[in-house]
């Protein structure tokens, strides 16, 4: 994200060149949770946090097939930044869910329409409609947007605690697990570079959501695991007792 931070041509060449390489988690995921709970309170419907998170960062899914040769069909803030193409995918959740989906409507949003509008452009935001492209040209590496994504950072977190949705996250849900979409492929990816292209105000940012989140996925797989295991044992000792009931009436 950016505010009104004008680049000479020299600077947008560097921007896009390291953009290609380069993408900030910290605020499509601090904004996403903050608009969608804001959003589901205003509504009086609840919000799925991980789920909210996850929507957040979901269009940065786009480097990913980047990676593997699909750039051509699907290219980094083209389809999958259309705010058309999110409207149209979330017409059936509107249709059952009604009110209860915006808020991940708008965490989902949120990433283009403000996050990568606001920091370099070129968005495809009305494709299919049309494929001209749509932004400012402003750095992601300016003071401006770093200094903006730390606030939204804590602004995030001190809503976590206000809230008591940080110790909600903490509980046992199946839904936790998503939060490894987040993790895996946008949060650890940073800091697997060297030197890192992450700006220093916002290395904190991220390895604190990323411990977090990390630690949410591993108490999640070890509360299922467990309750597996509860689930044999329970299973063992109905056959026992079936078997124990069967062997007297036989008697």
């Amino acid at each position: 994200m950016a505010l009104g931070y004008r680049l000479n041509r020299s600077e947008v060449a560097l921007g896009s060149k390291r953009r290609k390489k380069t993408r900030f988690a910290v605020g499509h995921i601090a904004l996403g949770y903050i608009l969608g709970k804001a959003s589901a309170r205003s509504l009086k419907t609840d919000l799925n946090i991980p789920l909210a998170v996850t929507l957040s960062v979901i269009p940065d899914m786009d480097i990913i097939l980047e990676n593997i040769g699909l750039a051509q069909v699907v290219p980094h803030r083209g389809p999958m930044h259309s705010f058309v193409a999110a409207l149209i995918v979330f017409i059936p959740f509107f249709a059952v869910y009604r009110k209860k989906a915006f808020p991940y409507f708008l965490a989902l949003v949120q990433h283009a329409l403000i996050g990568d509008y606001l920091t370099g452009g070129r968005l495809q935001l009305l494709w299919p409609v049309t494929s001209q492209q749509f932004g400012t040209a402003t750095s992601i590496f300016s003071m401006e947007n770093v200094a903006l994504e730390f606030l939204l950072f804590v602004s995030s977190v001190a809503l976590l605690f206000v809230s008591r949705d940080l110790y909600v996250l903490f509980r046992p849900h199946r839904s936790n697990l998503v939060l490894a979409v987040p993790t895996f492929t946008v949060l650890l990816p940073i800091f697997l570079s060297y030197p890192l292209e992450v700006p220093f105000l916002l290395v904190l940012p991220h390895l604190v959501y990323t411990f977090m989140f990390l630690a949410i996925i591993v108490m999640e797989a070890v509360s299922l695991l467990r309750r597996a295991q509860g689930n044999e044992g329970s299973s063992r000792i109905l056959e026992k007792k079936g078997a124990s009931a069967r062997l007297a009436a036989a008697v």
